[in-house]
Parts: C-alpha cells; structure tokens; sequence
C-alpha cells in the first residue's frame, strides 16, 4: 500500500493549470483572476462628501460650540451624482448628501446633526442661513480623490481568487467581464449493474445512483462544473463507450470497479486504454483508488480518477485527492483544509495500520473544539457523511483514540 502522501503527489504532478476564459463578472464568483488588473482612474474620482451636512470652509467654523454657532449663508445643495457650479466662500455652505462633489472652495463637511437645521425646520426660521455647533479640521468628513484607488494602481494580480469583496473592487473600475481560469469540466461515471438511475423503479437488489449526485455537488461546491455521465453496466463494451464520451471532459472520476472483485472489470478497461496504475491506499475509508491518463484522438491527456464504489468511500477520496486536483487546475493555490484540534469524546480503533477518516460533528465549547463520532462508520452509511462536519484523522501509528485525546480535524464545513 501507498501513502495518502504518494498518491496525492501523483495525482497533482498529472494535472495543469487551464487556460483562461474572458466571463461576465458575476459568473467569476470562486474563479482565479488570469491577468493583472490596474486602475484606469481614480476611486473615488474627486473629492465627495462621507457624511449628509454642509460643505464649509474650516476658518469660517473655527471657535464654533453650541453656546456660540456660527451662522453661515447657505448657497445651493448638491446632490450625489450631480456636480454644482456654486464656490464655497469664507462665510457660506453649500447643502451637501453623502457621495456628492465637494464643491470648490470647500474643506470640511459639517454633519447636520452638528448644525441647527433641525431647529430651524421646526420653528420656521430661514433655511437661506445654517448655524454651525462645532469646529472641524480641514479634511473632515471629506473622502479625498483616490483614497482608495489610485489611477494606474496594481489593484487586483493575477492568480488572485475572486470573491465578492474582489468583484465589488472591478465593479468600481467598471469592468462587466474579467479574464479567469476556467473552470474544469469533470465527468463522473458510475460503475456496476447494482446501479439504477433516479426516477426508475428500483428492483429488487439494486441501489439508486448516489455517488454520481454527491460527487457532482462537491465538484460543484469546489468550483468545477460536473458532466453526468450515467451509468456504466458490468460490461466491457458499454464501459468504453461510456468512458470516450467522459474524454471530452477535463478530469474523468468514476465510482466502483476499482477493488478486487469478478466483476470490478473497470480496472481491465483503463488498463487497456490508459496509462491507469491501480494503488491500494493506505487509508481507511477509500483503501482501492486508480489514477492515469487517457489520451484522446487529438493527443490531449485527460486524467481520470477511479474512485471506490461504496458512498461514504467515494465521498471521502474524492475530498482527499479529487478536490485537490480541482483547484489545481483552477489555479488555486488553498486546496488545503481548515484542519482543527479537537478532543475526542468517543473511542476510535485503528486495527489495520490505515489511516483513518472518522465522521465527527465539531462544537466549540468554552475555547476548545470537541468531536464526537457520527455513529456506525461503515462505508456504506452515507448518512454518517450528512452528519458530519469534519473528519477526524487518526494516524496510520496510532492504535487508539480514547475520550479525552485530542485529534486533528479536517473540516467539512
């Protein structure tokens, strides 16, 4: 048997990076950025007001308090997203609303709260004149051209991951489409005549198709776009075809036939039409895994990922080596998961020398991380998976974990 280690390695030293595509913006969500992005102007623009007030020039406030206002002729409003032609001189304002040109003449905004206005709106007074309560520096309450932006700016480098906050920076320097990674386009081919698609009638001794439904919500969780490819049956001929059509994809991932039984013919399929080697990982669950390349008609490589067949086995691999290799080829850089330490509150047996990959649910209590086991961890009880959220590591040396040890956890969630 391999390590987890040896076979990760293989599996990220086959795949490349994608190329890029040019995508409307808010179709980038998770994608990497393919190009530096420089600022083609300031942002802001000009100099705009951060708060709703007046516009002043500071020397005409200076001294001002509740007890002794200065009083100030109001010469016009400015709204945002309107640019007035009025000059600021020493003893006038100019109505402002946040976001609105700073007018000329101006260098200081006074909040109305710091102002009669209220006062003047109840009792009827002139609104042609303002009282001002407080002294303010030159600059307040004044968001300078450029704060954030500078024209010509490196603001956003190439390889960078795109979240929201990224997609609001290039929102504000006006770009509707950006060049990103693309994403990879992964097949996924369930394996075995036990296997009945959705929507059939299930006969006796069959299962529904639920690997190829959590494979692909994680390919889509992980960014990736999933091709359902069906359904491949115990038969060599069907498989190849299923496995062509799988070619036109960037990563092929099968589920089932990869282990030692009669009719686990996936291995003789791969074996005759790719460069597959076949490991037995040292893992638990997931022991059987296949990795190679096939090489289509073009000359182009594409890697396929032979997964076991039980679901929570499937499930697991796919987490530990397929997501890896997703973010690869979108290139990024974090394929690594939030790991935590966790005290165990349940009793975990190591028999086989494996490492182990226990189901748990985390809590936080009182600072600390505690895990506690989701039930019954066969291979097969998927439901342990829908309970989790994080999966506990116990080391290929370690015998026994007893209540109270604490663990390494990979979080799901």
């Amino acid at each position: 048997m391999i390590s987890v280690e040896e076979a990760s390695a293989k599996i990220l030293s086959s795949v490349s990076v994608l190329e890029s595509e040019k995508k409307p913006l808010l179709d980038c969500i998770g994608q990497v950025l393919a190009e530096d992005v420089y600022a083609p102007f300031d942002v802001p623009a000009h100099d705009n007001s951060a708060m709703d007030g007046y516009a002043v020039k500071a020397e005409s406030i200076k001294g001002a308090s509740l007890k002794s206002p200065k009083v100030l002729k109001v010469v016009g409003e400015i709204a945002a997203g309107h640019v007035s032609n009025k000059k600021v001189k020493p003893g006038t304002a100019a109505r402002i609303m946040t976001g609105a040109f700073i007018p000329e003449g101006a260098d200081v905004v006074v909040p109305f709260e710091d102002t009669d206005e209220t006062d003047r709106s109840q009792n009827g007074t002139s609104k042609d004149e303002i009282g001002v309560h407080i002294s303010l520096a030159r600059g307040c309450n004044i968001r300078p051209k450029g704060e954030d932006i500078s024209s010509g700016e490196l603001v956003l480098t190439k390889g960078k991951l795109l979240r929201p906050a990224e997609i609001g920076v290039l929102a504000s320097l006006g770009q509707s489409s950006v060049s990103v990674i693309r994403r990879p386009v992964v097949g996924i081919l369930a394996t075995g005549d036990e296997v009945t698609e959705l929507g059939q009638n299930l006969p006796e001794g069959k299962i529904y198709n639920s690997n190829s439904y959590s494979l692909a919500a994680q390919v889509i969780n992980y960014g990736g776009v999933p091709r359902l490819l069906g359904v491949a049956p115990d038969d060599v001929e069907q498989l190849t075809a299923a496995i062509r059509v799988g070619l036109e994809c960037d990563l092929l991932v099968t589920s089932g036939g990869v282990s030692l039984g009669d009719y686990d013919i996936v291995k003789e399929v791969l074996a005759a039409k790719g460069k597959v080697d076949f490991w037995t990982v040292r893992m638990k669950p997931g022991k059987p895994l296949a990795f190679g390349m096939f090489k289509r008609k073009d000359g182009k490589e594409v890697p396929h990922l032979g997964l076991p067949g039980n679901p929570v086995s499937s499930m697991i691999t796919f987490e530990v080596f397929a997501r890896p290799a997703i973010f690869k080829m979108m290139g990024r850089d974090d394929s690594a998961k939030q790991n935590v330490k966790a005290i165990m509150e349940d009793s975990v047996q190591n028999k086989d020398g494996r490492r182990i990959f226990t189901r748990v649910v985390v809590s936080k209590r009182n600072g600390k991380y505690f895990a506690r086991v989701t039930g019954p961890q066969g291979s097969g009880i998927l439901t342990s998976m829908a309970r989790a959220n994080g999966l506990a590591i116990i080391p290929e040396s370690t015998t026994e974990v007893k209540p109270g040890d604490t663990v390494e956890v990979m979080m799901l969630d």
